[in-house]
């Protein structure tokens, strides 16, 4: 199903039956300002499932997990007061931050159980605020690239209606703003060994943590 919404006020009740999905284990899609991804609550195993069944990887691969705040962060990463500082400055923008882990989130995702390390963001784009806020917690994600779609010339963008035709029997609802714009990767700021390392230039100013 899709439902399309005002990037900067989307329906609240939208948003409501978007929490209620995934907190029953469904799976939403939305675009980012990097490109369409697909979320689930990391906390519901069989939607965890249905994320590596989407892309197609073994569960031993990382995803992503969007934060509502620092306090839903905190829950699923060891996040120091330096590092606490300096996020401080730059949230919410396009940055992936790798940070320890905590057992809350190992659990469910093996790969943070492996190597007790997870990637967090914090989206600056409105309509993925709004859909954290709504739902009051974490949610994993995996963006949605071309290789996953049948026949798709790359030439062409990937909109709601080919999602919604690819993957109707994975994804439960796609929340469409209309009008978006991909600007680009995301800056990969690791933490894990005590100071700040850039992994990856992106959208994300890197000077601020070199």
């Amino acid at each position: 199903m899709i439902e399309y919404v005002v990037e900067h006020n989307p329906d609240d009740r939208i948003l409501t039956r978007a929490s209620q999905i995934l907190k029953a284990g469904g799976v939403v899609a939305f675009p980012t300002e990097t490109n369409w991804v697909a979320v689930v609550d990391p906390y519901q195993q069989k939607a965890v499932d249905k994320l590596y069944a989407l892309r197609h990887i073994e569960n031993s691969k990382h995803f992503t997990v969007m934060c509502p705040g620092f306090q839903k962060a905190m829950e699923i990463a060891l996040i120091d007061d330096s590092a606490f500082r300096l996020l401080k400055k730059v949230i919410p923008g396009s940055y992936t931050f790798i940070f320890e882990s905590h057992k809350k989130i190992n659990k469910f995702l093996k790969a943070s159980k492996t190597d007790h390390q997870v990637g967090i963001r914090f989206p600056p784009r409105k309509l993925c605020q709004k859909i954290l806020e709504s739902h009051g917690d974490v949610l994993i994600t995996t963006h949605l690239s071309y290789d996953m779609f049948e026949d798709h010339d790359e030439a062409m963008p990937i909109y709601s209606a080919l999602i919604e035709d690819q993957f109707s029997n994975l994804i439960n609802l796609i929340i469409d703003p209309g009008e978006y714009e991909f600007l680009g990767s995301t800056t990969i700021v690791d933490f894990t060994s005590g100071s700040p390392e850039v992994l990856r230039v992106g959208l994300g100013n890197p000077s601020l943590f070199q």
